[in-house]
């Protein structure tokens, strides 16, 4: 009881951090609705630990199911460092700030190139945005979109070196897919294949749509502007975040299809009668 109040707690903090990272490491004059930054926070905190604290499962998948969730979670939270201090540099330098910054120059002038997602994304921003800002915006998509890939590349290598889910016991398909229900719906490897193909396609196509689909909006609303400090980090995290965990989750599921469809197979041949001659 008290390892699980305590885990629940952890990662309750965890949430409430990321969530707060970007108020917290800018300059005072650059943050703005503190109180709603502040409630986000508290609300993420508790909804992770009621999450976690519980012995039966909600909304979060493979809580289970380490290291998915925890790459995730590390991915997100070097995405919205890396871009806070490289934003920060602009306004109060320091050495790491610069460190950071320069990581971003770097990473953004190799990933421009026609046809890239970053390009994509430099493209949906207004006519009249500033040098300056589609600059900062080509560094952070850069360096986010780095970060996601890295994480993708890192659970794949989990999953294909390191033999994830199994080297930690059975996988539980109720704790860890709670809104799957494997009665439904026809056979539940095929529809594991199906969604994680889904999604795995998804992740993929979603960087290079998402910028597109806003240019083309942008004659019907107003475009989109990242002028703003936060705004910018946020929303080039979630560019970046997003599609890299579906792809993540449609590896997982399609890992999952694997194993079931494995143990099968071995059901059937245990189960063959033995002919004698």
């Amino acid at each position: 009881m008290f390892r699980r109040i305590t885990g629940a707690f952890t990662r309750g903090i965890l949430v409430a951090l990321i969530i707060a990272a970007p108020s917290l490491l800018l300059p005072g004059y650059m943050t703005d609705a503190t109180e709603i930054v502040a409630l986000l926070a508290i609300v993420g905190a508790g909804l992770t630990f009621a999450e976690y604290y519980t012995n039966f499962p909600s909304i979060v998948e493979f809580r289970d199911a380490p290291p998915l969730n925890r790459l995730r979670y590390i991915a997100l939270l070097m995405m919205v460092l890396v871009l806070t201090l490289a934003t920060k540099n602009a306004y109060e330098p320091t050495a790491i700030t610069a460190i950071f910054s320069g990581i971003g120059q770097v990473v953004g002038h190799y990933s421009d190139f026609p046809y890239s997602p970053v390009r994509l994304v430099i493209g949906m921003l207004p006519d009249n945005t500033s040098v300056v800002i589609m600059e900062r915006v080509r560094d952070a998509a850069g360096v986010a979109y780095a970060i996601a890939l890295i994480s993708v590349l890192a659970f794949l290598g989990s999953v294909r070196l390191f033999g994830w889910p199994t080297r930690r016991g059975a996988f539980n398909v109720w704790v860890n897919l709670p809104r799957f229900d494997p009665t439904t719906g026809g056979d539940v490897v095929h529809r594991l294949q199906r969604d994680g193909r889904i999604n795995a396609v998804l992740g993929i196509l979603l960087p290079f749509l998402i910028p597109t689909l806003v240019r083309m909006a942008s004659d019907l609303i107003d475009p989109i502007t990242l002028n703003h400090p936060q705004t910018m980090i946020w929303t080039i995290s979630a560019w970046a975040f997003l599609p890299a965990s579906m792809i993540m989750r449609g590896i997982a599921m399609m890992r999952i299809a694997e194993l079931i469809e494995e143990k099968r197979r071995c059901a059937s041949q245990d189960s063959e009668p033995v002919h004698l001659l």
